[in-house]
């Protein structure tokens, strides 16, 4: 008897401060609002996502038709809700627990309703990173155990490595897990981490130290993925410092190097200046396939998506923050599909 299997289509984006809150019920009027009236609807300190912008993703995703959708930086499970009740069609199921970020920017999952499987969301976010900053360090070594009255302690994920597993009948037996990240970004307001490098670095060791741990505990008969923005270059061929370890202590392999997209049609994030020079294109977002389930990954269906203008045509990259700040996420979505995984 062969076994039953299941297509997934996969959609990856960090949405940029998807903040979607009311202090009222949301309804489709709500939609029809400007923009002014639309910010009105809320209190909440954290702006809503603008209108336009709210729509133009659902759009992404009514034209990819994913299966799974995989997101940062969601302001919370109301605002995922809302997000996919208003302007999905309620079409999926929502997903996420709140995790570290100072910013309430979450990690979550969309599940299509009609796949016809289950879920469980597990959180790592108080797992230790085992690391201190250089200066909790030094603290340390002089002595000292407390920094402004706080004990000196290790740090934990910046936002989670979510992980959301997919079963059919007994939840202690996944068919597939995804490990959804949001690793520590450059931003060092305080001087304590030039780059956020070691934080960042610290962060995916752990991030590998779960994968390992689930490869473990499933004896390696469950494909896992490692999806999220990484807040840094995990290329293959020329990874940052940081990301080395992927490829020195596991077999993971990102999609668009399974799939041999050319490296100059990876770039999910354009860093742009206020001048008109070219964009500088660079993959900062990727999925990270286990050996088991690289086998599933459908090669030619792995792109990265080009936001659409109003004729419905692929935008080139932006070249201006001007041009930049017009689209509806400062990422570009990664969407590929796994084919014939094995479901039981």
């Amino acid at each position: 008897m062969t076994p039953l299997s299941l297509n997934l289509k996969v959609l990856l984006l960090n949405v940029e401060n998807l903040f979607l809150l009311s202090d009222q019920q949301f309804t489709p009027e709500h939609l029809k609002l400007d923009e002014i009236q639309w910010q009105k609807l809320s209190t909440s300190i954290y702006n809503n996502k603008p209108l336009q912008k709210a729509k133009a993703l659902a759009n992404v995703i009514f034209e990819t038709k994913p299966d799974l959708i995989l997101l940062c930086e969601v302001g919370g499970l109301e605002s995922l809700r809302n997000f996919n009740q208003l302007f999905l069609n309620d079409q999926y199921s929502a997903a996420l627990v709140e995790g570290n970020s100072d910013r309430n920017i979450d990690v979550g999952f969309l599940i299509r309703k009609d796949l016809g499987v289950y879920f469980d969301i597990t959180t790592n976010k108080n797992r230790s990173i085992n690391y201190l900053y250089p200066h909790e360090r030094d603290s340390l070594d002089a002595g000292m155990t407390t920094i402004g009255g706080k004990p000196i302690q290790s740090h934990k994920f910046s936002r989670d490595a979510a992980e959301l597993h997919l079963f059919m009948r007994d939840r202690n037996q996944p068919f597939l897990i995804v490990i959804l990240t949001h690793l520590k970004s450059r931003l060092d307001p305080q001087f304590k981490d030039p780059g956020g490098f070691e934080r960042r670095q610290a962060e995916c060791t752990a991030l590998l130290e779960i994968y390992q741990e689930l490869e473990t505990k499933f004896h390696r008969k469950v494909p896992i993925a490692i999806a999220g923005d990484m807040n840094g270059l995990a290329l293959k061929a020329s990874p940052e410092t940081e990301f080395l370890q992927i490829y020195q202590k596991t077999e993971l392999e990102d999609v668009c190097e399974v799939a041999g997209l050319p490296v100059d049609q990876r770039a999910t994030y354009y860093q742009v200046g206020r001048s008109h020079r070219p964009p500088d294109g660079r993959q900062i977002d990727y999925c990270f396939l286990s050996p088991l389930l690289q086998r599933h990954l459908k090669k030619d269906s792995v792109h990265v998506y080009r936001y659409k203008d109003h004729l419905g045509l692929p935008m080139d990259p932006p070249t201006t923050l001007d041009a930049k700040m017009l689209l509806p996420s400062d990422h570009y979505p990664l969407v590929f599909e796994l084919t014939g995984i094995p479901i039981f």
